[in-house]
Protein backbone atom coordinates (compact mmCIF):
# COMPACT_ATOMS: atom_id res chain seq x y z
CA UNK A 1 0.00 0.00 0.00
CA UNK A 2 1.52 3.25 -0.76
CA UNK A 3 1.57 6.19 1.64
CA UNK A 4 -1.35 8.46 0.04
CA UNK A 5 -3.65 5.37 0.40
CA UNK A 6 -2.12 4.69 3.75
CA UNK A 7 -3.33 8.16 4.90
CA UNK A 8 -6.23 8.14 3.67
CA UNK A 9 -6.72 4.60 5.49
CA UNK A 10 -5.72 5.59 9.12
CA UNK A 11 -8.57 8.72 8.54
CA UNK A 12 -11.25 6.29 7.62
CA UNK A 13 -9.75 4.58 10.65
CA UNK A 14 -10.26 7.39 12.83
CA UNK A 15 -13.38 8.67 11.37
CA UNK A 16 -14.63 4.89 11.79
CA UNK A 17 -13.52 4.61 15.48
CA UNK A 18 -14.78 8.31 16.21
CA UNK A 19 -18.24 7.37 15.01
CA UNK A 20 -18.84 4.28 17.01
CA UNK A 21 -20.02 4.27 20.34
CA UNK A 22 -18.39 1.13 21.28
CA UNK A 23 -15.24 -0.33 21.03
CA UNK A 24 -14.53 -1.85 17.15
CA UNK A 25 -12.86 -5.42 16.14
CA UNK A 26 -10.68 -5.71 13.67
CA UNK A 27 -13.04 -7.90 11.34
CA UNK A 28 -15.84 -5.23 11.80
CA UNK A 29 -13.31 -2.31 10.71
CA UNK A 30 -12.22 -4.34 7.79
CA UNK A 31 -16.25 -5.08 6.22
CA UNK A 32 -17.19 -1.76 7.30
CA UNK A 33 -13.78 0.05 5.22
CA UNK A 34 -13.38 -3.00 2.38
CA UNK A 35 -10.04 -3.49 3.59
CA UNK A 36 -8.05 -6.86 4.08
CA UNK A 37 -7.24 -7.44 7.86
CA UNK A 38 -3.78 -7.27 7.22
CA UNK A 39 -3.07 -3.70 6.23
CA UNK A 40 -5.60 -2.58 8.81
CA UNK A 41 -4.09 -4.56 11.49
CA UNK A 42 -0.54 -3.07 10.53
CA UNK A 43 -1.94 0.80 10.29
CA UNK A 44 -3.50 -0.01 13.90
CA UNK A 45 -0.47 -1.08 15.28
CA UNK A 46 1.09 2.07 14.35
CA UNK A 47 -1.73 4.09 15.65
CA UNK A 48 -1.59 2.60 19.23
CA UNK A 49 2.10 2.91 19.30
CA UNK A 50 1.45 7.05 19.13
CA UNK A 51 -1.80 6.58 21.08
CA UNK A 52 -4.27 7.08 19.21
CA UNK A 53 -5.56 4.28 19.43
CA UNK A 54 -6.15 1.66 22.50
CA UNK A 55 -6.62 -1.91 21.97
CA UNK A 56 -8.35 -4.31 24.72
CA UNK A 57 -9.66 -7.80 23.74
CA UNK A 58 -9.18 -7.65 20.24
CA UNK A 59 -11.38 -4.30 20.17
CA UNK A 60 -9.94 -0.85 19.35
CA UNK A 61 -11.13 2.32 20.47
CA UNK A 62 -10.52 6.24 20.22
CA UNK A 63 -6.67 6.95 22.41
CA UNK A 64 -5.97 9.75 24.39
CA UNK A 65 -3.76 11.47 21.49
CA UNK A 66 -6.78 10.70 19.49
CA UNK A 67 -8.70 13.47 21.63
CA UNK A 68 -6.08 15.55 22.55
CA UNK A 69 -5.44 16.39 18.77
CA UNK A 70 -9.58 16.81 18.75
CA UNK A 71 -9.20 19.37 21.85
CA UNK A 72 -6.55 20.86 19.67
CA UNK A 73 -8.48 21.49 16.46
CA UNK A 74 -11.43 22.82 18.17
CA UNK A 75 -9.27 25.46 19.52
CA UNK A 76 -7.77 26.48 16.76
CA UNK A 77 -11.38 26.68 14.72
CA UNK A 78 -12.08 29.12 17.73
CA UNK A 79 -9.37 30.91 16.89
CA UNK A 80 -9.04 31.40 13.28
CA UNK A 81 -13.25 32.09 13.57
CA UNK A 82 -12.39 34.83 16.13
CA UNK A 83 -9.60 36.72 14.01
CA UNK A 84 -12.25 36.45 10.91
CA UNK A 85 -14.73 38.13 13.21
CA UNK A 86 -12.32 40.41 14.64
CA UNK A 87 -11.17 41.61 11.32
CA UNK A 88 -14.78 41.73 9.70
CA UNK A 89 -15.42 44.25 12.77
CA UNK A 90 -12.30 46.16 11.84
CA UNK A 91 -13.50 46.32 7.97
CA UNK A 92 -16.53 47.97 9.32
CA UNK A 93 -15.25 50.38 11.38
CA UNK A 94 -12.30 51.24 8.98
CA UNK A 95 -15.30 52.42 6.63
CA UNK A 96 -17.08 54.01 9.06
CA UNK A 97 -14.46 55.91 10.69
CA UNK A 98 -12.34 56.48 7.49
CA UNK A 99 -9.41 56.25 9.33
CA UNK A 100 -6.85 53.42 10.72
CA UNK A 101 -8.11 50.39 12.63
CA UNK A 102 -6.33 48.58 14.88
CA UNK A 103 -6.01 45.17 16.90
CA UNK A 104 -4.00 45.18 20.16
CA UNK A 105 -3.34 42.43 22.39
CA UNK A 106 -1.53 42.35 25.89
CA UNK A 107 1.45 40.51 25.63
CA UNK A 108 1.99 37.97 27.97
CA UNK A 109 4.02 38.53 30.92
CA UNK A 110 4.85 41.95 29.81
CA UNK A 111 3.89 45.58 30.25
CA UNK A 112 3.34 46.14 27.00
CA UNK A 113 1.02 45.66 23.61
CA UNK A 114 1.49 44.26 20.40
CA UNK A 115 -0.44 45.53 17.54
CA UNK A 116 -1.41 42.05 15.45
CA UNK A 117 -3.81 42.95 13.02
CA UNK A 118 -3.57 46.51 11.09
CA UNK A 119 -6.49 48.40 8.75
CA UNK A 120 -4.80 51.55 7.16
CA UNK A 121 -7.11 54.52 6.13
CA UNK A 122 -7.12 55.50 2.81
CA UNK A 123 -6.84 59.11 3.67
CA UNK A 124 -3.56 60.56 2.30
CA UNK A 125 -2.96 61.79 5.69
CA UNK A 126 -3.16 58.36 8.70
CA UNK A 127 -1.31 56.99 10.94
CA UNK A 128 0.24 53.78 9.91
CA UNK A 129 1.66 51.28 12.37
CA UNK A 130 3.70 47.79 11.22
CA UNK A 131 2.05 44.80 12.67
CA UNK A 132 4.13 43.75 15.15
CA UNK A 133 5.09 46.76 16.42
CA UNK A 134 5.12 46.89 20.35
CA UNK A 135 3.95 49.71 22.31
CA UNK A 136 3.96 50.28 26.36
CA UNK A 137 0.43 49.97 28.04
CA UNK A 138 0.12 53.49 29.80
CA UNK A 139 0.30 55.92 26.90
CA UNK A 140 -1.71 53.95 24.31
CA UNK A 141 -5.16 53.89 24.72
CA UNK A 142 -5.38 50.29 23.96
CA UNK A 143 -2.89 49.93 26.62
CA UNK A 144 -4.99 51.74 29.49
CA UNK A 145 -8.17 50.23 29.05
CA UNK A 146 -6.97 46.59 28.70
CA UNK A 147 -5.85 48.06 32.13
CA UNK A 148 -9.10 49.31 33.07
CA UNK A 149 -10.71 45.96 31.91
CA UNK A 150 -7.60 44.04 34.09
CA UNK A 151 -8.67 43.01 37.79
CA UNK A 152 -8.08 46.47 39.71
CA UNK A 153 -5.57 44.45 42.07
CA UNK A 154 -4.00 43.93 38.55
CA UNK A 155 -3.80 47.24 37.49
CA UNK A 156 -2.79 49.04 40.55
CA UNK A 157 0.02 46.55 40.92
CA UNK A 158 1.19 47.33 37.40
CA UNK A 159 0.96 51.03 38.20
CA UNK A 160 2.97 50.37 41.21
CA UNK A 161 5.96 48.88 39.80
CA UNK A 162 5.79 51.08 36.47
CA UNK A 163 8.73 53.48 35.76
CA UNK A 164 7.20 55.94 32.83
CA UNK A 165 9.26 57.71 30.75
CA UNK A 166 7.95 60.47 28.48
CA UNK A 167 7.71 59.65 24.67
CA UNK A 168 6.53 62.99 23.64
CA UNK A 169 6.23 66.32 25.27
CA UNK A 170 3.00 65.33 26.55
CA UNK A 171 3.24 61.74 27.85
CA UNK A 172 1.57 61.67 30.98
CA UNK A 173 3.78 59.84 33.67
CA UNK A 174 2.40 61.25 36.95
CA UNK A 175 1.00 58.17 38.82
CA UNK A 176 -1.82 59.72 40.19
CA UNK A 177 -3.29 60.55 37.17
CA UNK A 178 -2.88 57.76 35.27
CA UNK A 179 -4.50 55.86 37.71
CA UNK A 180 -7.32 58.52 37.23
CA UNK A 181 -7.49 58.24 33.40
CA UNK A 182 -7.43 53.84 33.70
CA UNK A 183 -10.74 54.90 36.31
CA UNK A 184 -12.21 56.69 34.13
CA UNK A 185 -11.52 54.41 30.86
CA UNK A 186 -12.85 51.76 33.19
CA UNK A 187 -15.95 53.58 34.20
CA UNK A 188 -16.95 54.84 29.90
CA UNK A 189 -15.56 51.18 28.71
CA UNK A 190 -13.62 53.60 26.66
CA UNK A 191 -10.07 55.48 26.40
CA UNK A 192 -8.73 58.30 24.29
CA UNK A 193 -5.37 59.55 24.47
CA UNK A 194 -4.00 62.51 22.21
CA UNK A 195 0.40 62.81 21.35
CA UNK A 196 0.98 60.02 24.46
CA UNK A 197 3.21 57.79 22.78
CA UNK A 198 3.82 59.68 19.63
CA UNK A 199 3.92 63.02 18.15
CA UNK A 200 0.34 63.71 16.54
CA UNK A 201 -0.80 60.75 16.90
CA UNK A 202 -4.72 59.67 18.53
CA UNK A 203 -6.03 56.88 19.72
CA UNK A 204 -9.73 55.76 20.62
CA UNK A 205 -10.22 52.20 22.25
CA UNK A 206 -12.55 49.84 23.38
CA UNK A 207 -11.84 45.60 24.86
CA UNK A 208 -13.33 43.06 22.63
CA UNK A 209 -14.23 39.85 24.77
CA UNK A 210 -14.99 35.84 24.43
CA UNK A 211 -17.45 34.26 24.94
CA UNK A 212 -16.40 33.78 28.39
CA UNK A 213 -16.38 37.41 28.78
CA UNK A 214 -12.80 37.23 28.79
CA UNK A 215 -10.75 40.09 27.30
CA UNK A 216 -9.15 38.77 23.94
CA UNK A 217 -7.68 42.58 23.23
CA UNK A 218 -8.75 45.71 22.15
CA UNK A 219 -10.19 48.02 19.01
CA UNK A 220 -8.20 50.83 18.18
CA UNK A 221 -8.99 53.89 15.93
CA UNK A 222 -5.86 55.49 15.27
CA UNK A 223 -5.91 58.91 13.48
CA UNK A 224 -3.42 61.95 13.47
CA UNK A 225 -4.17 64.29 16.49
CA UNK A 226 -4.85 67.37 13.80
CA UNK A 227 -8.53 65.42 12.81
CA UNK A 228 -9.74 63.78 16.21
CA UNK A 229 -10.72 67.27 18.33
CA UNK A 230 -13.58 67.39 15.09
CA UNK A 231 -14.63 63.68 15.62
CA UNK A 232 -13.76 62.82 18.94
CA UNK A 233 -17.21 62.18 20.22
CA UNK A 234 -17.90 60.21 17.32
CA UNK A 235 -15.44 57.82 17.11
CA UNK A 236 -15.63 56.88 20.49
CA UNK A 237 -19.03 55.97 19.98
CA UNK A 238 -17.82 54.06 16.13
CA UNK A 239 -15.30 52.21 18.08
CA UNK A 240 -17.70 51.30 21.57
CA UNK A 241 -20.18 50.00 19.08
CA UNK A 242 -17.70 47.99 16.97
CA UNK A 243 -15.83 46.71 19.63
CA UNK A 244 -19.51 45.61 20.99
CA UNK A 245 -20.88 44.09 17.77
CA UNK A 246 -17.50 42.24 17.64
CA UNK A 247 -17.86 40.99 21.05
CA UNK A 248 -21.32 39.96 20.54
CA UNK A 249 -20.33 37.76 17.30
CA UNK A 250 -17.91 35.53 19.76
CA UNK A 251 -20.57 34.83 22.16
CA UNK A 252 -20.13 37.20 24.38
CA UNK A 253 -23.65 38.40 26.48
CA UNK A 254 -22.71 41.89 27.13
CA UNK A 255 -24.85 43.58 30.71
CA UNK A 256 -27.08 46.98 29.59
CA UNK A 257 -24.58 49.99 30.18
CA UNK A 258 -26.63 52.36 32.68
Amino acid sequence: MNSPQSVSRVIQILEALCASAEPVSLAQLSRELEAPKSSLAALLRGLAEEGFVVSTESVYRLGPRAFGLGSALLEARRRFQSSDLVRDGMRRLAERSDETVLWAVRDEGAETLTYVEVIESRNAIRFTVPVGDRRPLYCTSGGRVLLAAAPEAEAKAYLKRLKPQSLTASTEIDKAKLTAEIEKAREQGISQTVDQAADGAAGTAAVIRDSTGAVIGALVVAAPSSRIQKKRAELARLVREEADAISASLGYRMAKRS
